[in-house]
């Protein structure tokens, strides 16, 4: 029992996360050093860097067809939309479902299907809040295309926000990528976009909240139409 409630607070961390969180602690330490109280404000903080470079274990769907979600956060838009141009994927809109990370989410983001990396492409850009839809075009992104073993393309963007610096893309071009799997992460608030394959529909509504990895976004081999909901 007590394990158990250990696991539920205590999670594994991204390497990226330790150099942070020890910047976090050394300040917080010389903070206690000034006024005991600006030490407290220093060591909650440190407390939700560790928190935001969580990168916990997840139990991925595993049938074939399965679109999971890239990202924790909330779907922000699901709207036909032209993929970045630098992808090469043509000029024709694709649905696209955007799932939008606070700074309390976690951001590792991971594989929404598997399949080959076909092409990766980074675009410098602003900064603004990642929720909005102009983000998708003027933001700092890094763009992913997996290709499927029938041919068909799934584009996948990291998008950074407001308060994001860094987009960070761990995978090559060529590689093999499993449904599920990590691919990079972005620091600080940001989104990840996902366009689906032509006459596949959403299975996910807006404000909807999405667990990376486990949440099915679509199905490939579905008929279903587009789904919405109501807040209740």
């Amino acid at each position: 029992m007590a394990q158990d409630m250990l696991s539920t607070v205590v999670k594994p961390i991204h390497r990226e996360g330790y150099k942070f969180i020890g910047i976090f602690a050394a300040v917080s330490v010389l903070l206690f050093l000034l006024w005991q109280p600006l030490g407290w404000i220093g060591f909650a903080l440190t407390v939700w860097c560790y928190y935001f470079f969580r990168d916990p274990e997840r139990q991925t769907p595993i049938r074939e067809g399965l679109l999971v979600s890239p990202a924790d956060g909330v779907i922000s838009l699901i709207e036909p939309a032209v993929p970045p141009a630098e992808l090469e994927m043509g000029d024709a809109p694709l649905m696209r479902v955007s799932v939008f990370m606070n700074v309390f989410n976690c951001h590792v983001n991971r594989a929404p299907i598997g399949g080959r990396i076909a092409k990766i492409a980074y675009r410098p850009g602003k900064f603004l809040n990642a929720s909005l839809d102009k983000a998708s075009a003027d933001n700092e992104r890094n763009s992913m295309v997996i290709e499927l073993a029938d041919g068909r393309k799934i584009a996948v963007v990291q998008i950074a926000g407001l308060v994001a610096r860094r987009i960070l893309c761990e995978v090559s071009e060529d590689q093999v990528l499993g449904t599920g799997e990590r691919f990079g992460m972005i620091r600080f608030g940001s989104r990840v976009d996902v366009y689906l394959p032509e006459g596949v529909a959403p299975m996910v509504a807006l404000g909807q909240t999405m667990i990376s990895a486990e949440t099915v976004i679509a199905d490939l081999e579905s008929t279903e139409p587009r789904r919405y909901a109501e807040a209740r």
